[in-house]
Protein backbone atom coordinates (compact mmCIF):
# COMPACT_ATOMS: atom_id res chain seq x y z
CA UNK A 1 0.00 0.00 0.00
CA UNK A 2 3.31 2.21 1.23
CA UNK A 3 3.95 1.67 -2.32
CA UNK A 4 1.66 3.07 -4.74
CA UNK A 5 1.60 6.39 -2.34
CA UNK A 6 4.92 7.35 -3.39
CA UNK A 7 5.37 9.99 -5.86
CA UNK A 8 6.90 8.17 -9.11
CA UNK A 9 10.14 10.21 -10.84
CA UNK A 10 10.81 7.74 -13.52
CA UNK A 11 9.03 5.53 -15.07
CA UNK A 12 10.79 3.16 -17.66
CA UNK A 13 8.03 0.88 -19.28
CA UNK A 14 9.16 -2.08 -22.41
CA UNK A 15 12.55 -0.77 -22.65
CA UNK A 16 14.20 -2.30 -25.41
CA UNK A 17 18.29 -1.26 -26.81
CA UNK A 18 19.62 -3.21 -29.52
CA UNK A 19 22.72 -2.12 -31.10
CA UNK A 20 22.51 -3.44 -34.64
CA UNK A 21 21.61 -7.50 -33.97
CA UNK A 22 23.18 -7.27 -30.58
CA UNK A 23 20.60 -7.51 -27.74
CA UNK A 24 21.33 -6.34 -24.68
CA UNK A 25 18.09 -5.24 -22.75
CA UNK A 26 14.56 -5.64 -23.55
CA UNK A 27 10.85 -5.93 -21.94
CA UNK A 28 12.54 -3.80 -18.70
CA UNK A 29 9.42 -2.08 -16.48
CA UNK A 30 10.30 -0.01 -13.56
CA UNK A 31 9.66 2.34 -11.27
CA UNK A 32 11.82 4.82 -9.42
CA UNK A 33 10.38 7.07 -6.62
CA UNK A 34 10.82 10.65 -5.29
CA UNK A 35 13.62 10.75 -2.95
CA UNK A 36 14.91 7.19 -2.56
CA UNK A 37 18.29 5.64 -3.50
CA UNK A 38 17.68 3.40 -6.66
CA UNK A 39 20.64 1.14 -7.19
CA UNK A 40 20.95 -0.58 -10.39
CA UNK A 41 23.41 -4.30 -9.99
CA UNK A 42 24.38 -7.05 -12.16
CA UNK A 43 27.63 -8.94 -13.32
CA UNK A 44 29.50 -7.76 -16.07
CA UNK A 45 27.91 -7.61 -19.94
CA UNK A 46 24.56 -7.61 -18.54
CA UNK A 47 23.63 -3.99 -19.08
CA UNK A 48 24.17 -1.78 -16.51
CA UNK A 49 25.30 1.30 -18.04
CA UNK A 50 23.77 1.00 -21.02
CA UNK A 51 20.08 1.33 -19.02
CA UNK A 52 21.88 4.48 -17.04
CA UNK A 53 22.45 6.02 -20.52
CA UNK A 54 19.75 5.73 -21.71
CA UNK A 55 18.04 7.28 -17.73
CA UNK A 56 20.12 10.22 -18.32
CA UNK A 57 19.24 10.76 -22.22
CA UNK A 58 22.55 9.76 -23.38
CA UNK A 59 20.91 7.36 -25.81
CA UNK A 60 17.52 6.90 -27.37
CA UNK A 61 16.10 3.27 -26.80
CA UNK A 62 15.11 0.87 -29.56
CA UNK A 63 11.66 0.81 -28.08
CA UNK A 64 10.31 1.54 -25.14
CA UNK A 65 9.75 4.53 -22.84
CA UNK A 66 11.84 6.79 -20.00
CA UNK A 67 9.61 8.94 -18.64
CA UNK A 68 11.05 11.54 -15.81
CA UNK A 69 7.94 13.44 -14.20
CA UNK A 70 5.70 11.99 -16.65
CA UNK A 71 7.73 13.65 -19.63
CA UNK A 72 8.64 10.67 -21.82
CA UNK A 73 11.91 11.92 -22.84
CA UNK A 74 12.71 9.41 -25.75
CA UNK A 75 9.96 11.64 -27.80
CA UNK A 76 11.75 15.07 -26.97
CA UNK A 77 13.69 16.08 -29.81
CA UNK A 78 17.75 16.78 -28.42
CA UNK A 79 17.06 20.81 -27.30
CA UNK A 80 13.83 19.82 -25.09
CA UNK A 81 15.56 16.73 -23.75
CA UNK A 82 18.53 19.22 -22.96
CA UNK A 83 16.56 21.25 -20.98
CA UNK A 84 15.27 18.08 -18.60
CA UNK A 85 18.20 16.40 -18.45
CA UNK A 86 19.72 20.23 -16.83
CA UNK A 87 17.93 19.37 -14.06
CA UNK A 88 19.55 16.53 -13.13
CA UNK A 89 23.48 15.44 -12.10
CA UNK A 90 25.66 12.66 -12.92
CA UNK A 91 28.19 11.32 -11.37
CA UNK A 92 30.65 9.53 -14.26
CA UNK A 93 32.89 6.21 -13.25
CA UNK A 94 36.14 8.15 -14.13
CA UNK A 95 34.98 11.98 -12.46
CA UNK A 96 35.07 13.89 -15.73
CA UNK A 97 36.65 16.67 -14.25
CA UNK A 98 38.63 18.92 -16.42
CA UNK A 99 42.44 18.53 -15.44
CA UNK A 100 43.32 21.90 -16.34
CA UNK A 101 41.22 23.92 -14.67
CA UNK A 102 40.91 24.23 -10.74
CA UNK A 103 38.31 22.25 -8.91
CA UNK A 104 36.22 25.64 -8.23
CA UNK A 105 36.76 26.03 -12.12
CA UNK A 106 35.26 23.07 -12.83
CA UNK A 107 31.69 23.71 -10.97
CA UNK A 108 31.88 27.62 -12.24
CA UNK A 109 32.10 26.43 -15.65
CA UNK A 110 28.42 24.61 -15.36
CA UNK A 111 27.37 27.88 -13.55
CA UNK A 112 28.26 29.87 -16.34
CA UNK A 113 26.97 28.02 -18.80
CA UNK A 114 23.24 27.49 -17.42
CA UNK A 115 22.54 29.98 -15.01
CA UNK A 116 22.39 33.94 -15.04
CA UNK A 117 24.09 34.05 -11.43
CA UNK A 118 26.50 37.32 -11.31
CA UNK A 119 30.59 36.38 -10.23
CA UNK A 120 29.61 36.85 -6.40
CA UNK A 121 27.08 34.41 -6.66
CA UNK A 122 28.92 31.53 -8.39
CA UNK A 123 31.60 32.15 -5.66
CA UNK A 124 29.06 31.65 -2.92
CA UNK A 125 27.51 28.29 -5.08
CA UNK A 126 30.67 26.62 -5.66
CA UNK A 127 31.89 27.32 -1.86
CA UNK A 128 28.44 26.08 -0.56
CA UNK A 129 28.63 23.02 -3.01
CA UNK A 130 32.44 22.26 -2.06
CA UNK A 131 31.39 22.10 1.63
CA UNK A 132 28.60 19.94 1.17
CA UNK A 133 31.01 17.27 0.03
CA UNK A 134 33.49 18.08 2.55
CA UNK A 135 36.04 20.10 0.51
CA UNK A 136 35.56 23.27 1.99
CA UNK A 137 38.72 25.64 1.22
CA UNK A 138 39.74 23.32 -1.86
CA UNK A 139 38.76 25.16 -4.76
CA UNK A 140 41.91 26.71 -6.09
CA UNK A 141 43.54 22.94 -6.02
CA UNK A 142 44.12 21.03 -9.53
CA UNK A 143 42.45 17.70 -9.61
CA UNK A 144 45.98 16.03 -9.74
CA UNK A 145 46.71 17.71 -6.73
CA UNK A 146 43.83 16.04 -4.81
CA UNK A 147 43.29 12.01 -3.72
CA UNK A 148 40.87 9.99 -5.75
CA UNK A 149 38.60 9.87 -2.87
CA UNK A 150 38.26 14.15 -2.96
CA UNK A 151 38.38 14.04 -6.93
CA UNK A 152 34.93 11.43 -6.92
CA UNK A 153 33.82 14.11 -3.91
CA UNK A 154 34.42 17.22 -6.32
CA UNK A 155 33.16 15.31 -9.33
CA UNK A 156 30.08 15.36 -6.86
CA UNK A 157 30.17 19.09 -6.01
CA UNK A 158 30.25 19.46 -10.03
CA UNK A 159 26.81 17.13 -10.54
CA UNK A 160 25.49 19.08 -7.71
CA UNK A 161 26.35 22.30 -9.44
CA UNK A 162 22.35 23.50 -10.81
CA UNK A 163 20.47 21.69 -7.81
CA UNK A 164 19.19 18.67 -9.45
CA UNK A 165 15.85 16.46 -8.99
CA UNK A 166 18.21 13.59 -9.36
CA UNK A 167 21.76 12.78 -9.32
CA UNK A 168 22.47 9.77 -10.97
CA UNK A 169 26.13 7.38 -10.63
CA UNK A 170 28.33 4.94 -12.60
CA UNK A 171 29.91 2.77 -10.01
CA UNK A 172 31.13 5.85 -7.62
CA UNK A 173 33.28 3.57 -5.87
CA UNK A 174 35.82 2.25 -8.83
CA UNK A 175 38.95 3.02 -8.22
CA UNK A 176 38.68 3.87 -4.66
CA UNK A 177 39.80 1.71 -1.41
CA UNK A 178 37.83 0.51 1.01
CA UNK A 179 37.98 3.04 3.33
CA UNK A 180 37.45 6.06 1.05
CA UNK A 181 34.50 4.12 -0.88
CA UNK A 182 32.90 3.95 3.25
CA UNK A 183 33.41 7.73 3.61
CA UNK A 184 31.70 8.34 -0.11
CA UNK A 185 29.20 6.03 0.80
CA UNK A 186 28.29 7.67 3.95
CA UNK A 187 28.45 11.04 1.98
CA UNK A 188 26.17 9.82 -0.20
CA UNK A 189 23.49 8.97 2.18
CA UNK A 190 23.57 12.16 4.02
CA UNK A 191 23.10 13.97 1.26
CA UNK A 192 19.99 12.18 0.08
CA UNK A 193 19.01 12.26 3.93
CA UNK A 194 19.62 16.01 4.35
CA UNK A 195 18.40 17.39 0.79
CA UNK A 196 15.75 14.85 -0.55
CA UNK A 197 17.73 14.22 -4.02
CA UNK A 198 16.57 11.06 -5.60
CA UNK A 199 19.56 8.73 -6.50
CA UNK A 200 20.13 6.65 -9.41
CA UNK A 201 23.36 4.09 -8.94
CA UNK A 202 25.06 1.31 -10.69
CA UNK A 203 27.03 -0.33 -8.75
CA UNK A 204 28.45 -4.17 -7.92
CA UNK A 205 29.99 -3.13 -4.87
CA UNK A 206 27.77 -4.80 -2.01
CA UNK A 207 29.17 -2.80 0.89
CA UNK A 208 28.38 0.15 -0.92
CA UNK A 209 24.87 -1.49 -1.75
CA UNK A 210 24.10 -2.48 2.22
CA UNK A 211 25.11 1.17 3.23
CA UNK A 212 23.06 3.22 0.93
CA UNK A 213 20.69 1.34 -1.18
CA UNK A 214 16.57 1.90 -0.66
CA UNK A 215 15.57 -0.59 -3.39
CA UNK A 216 17.20 -2.41 -5.68
CA UNK A 217 17.08 -4.20 -9.37
CA UNK A 218 19.33 -6.89 -10.40
CA UNK A 219 20.24 -7.25 -14.84
CA UNK A 220 21.22 -10.47 -16.14
CA UNK A 221 23.13 -10.62 -19.26
CA UNK A 222 21.39 -14.35 -20.22
CA UNK A 223 18.04 -13.08 -19.69
CA UNK A 224 19.03 -9.25 -21.04
CA UNK A 225 16.56 -7.93 -18.59
CA UNK A 226 15.39 -7.91 -14.72
CA UNK A 227 15.95 -10.86 -13.01
CA UNK A 228 15.24 -9.42 -9.36
CA UNK A 229 13.65 -6.46 -7.64
CA UNK A 230 13.46 -5.47 -4.09
CA UNK A 231 15.15 -4.17 -1.05
CA UNK A 232 18.38 -5.78 0.77
CA UNK A 233 16.78 -7.64 3.04
CA UNK A 234 14.07 -9.18 0.36
CA UNK A 235 17.74 -9.80 -1.85
CA UNK A 236 19.63 -11.63 0.06
CA UNK A 237 16.86 -14.24 0.66
CA UNK A 238 15.58 -14.15 -2.14
CA UNK A 239 15.53 -18.08 -3.40
CA UNK A 240 13.49 -17.94 -6.32
CA UNK A 241 16.59 -17.47 -8.57
CA UNK A 242 20.22 -18.89 -7.58
CA UNK A 243 21.98 -15.90 -9.35
CA UNK A 244 20.01 -13.38 -7.09
CA UNK A 245 20.87 -15.44 -4.21
CA UNK A 246 24.78 -16.09 -4.48
CA UNK A 247 25.08 -11.84 -5.52
CA UNK A 248 23.63 -10.95 -2.21
CA UNK A 249 25.29 -13.48 -0.08
CA UNK A 250 28.63 -13.86 -1.84
CA UNK A 251 28.45 -16.56 -2.55
CA UNK A 252 30.64 -18.04 -5.70
CA UNK A 253 28.95 -19.90 -8.14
Amino acid sequence: MMQQEKQKIIEVKNLKVQYGDRLILENINFNINKGEVFVIVGGSGCGKSTLLKQLIGLETPTEGNVLINGTDITQLNEEKKIEIMRRNGVLFQFNGLFASMTIGENIELILRKYTNLSNNQIKDAVELKLSLVGLSGFQNYKPSEISGGMKKRAALARAMALDPEILFFDEPSSGLDPVTSASLDNLIKELNTALKTTMVIVTHDLASIKTISHRIIMLDSSKKGIIAEGDLSELINYKENRKVYNFFNRILE
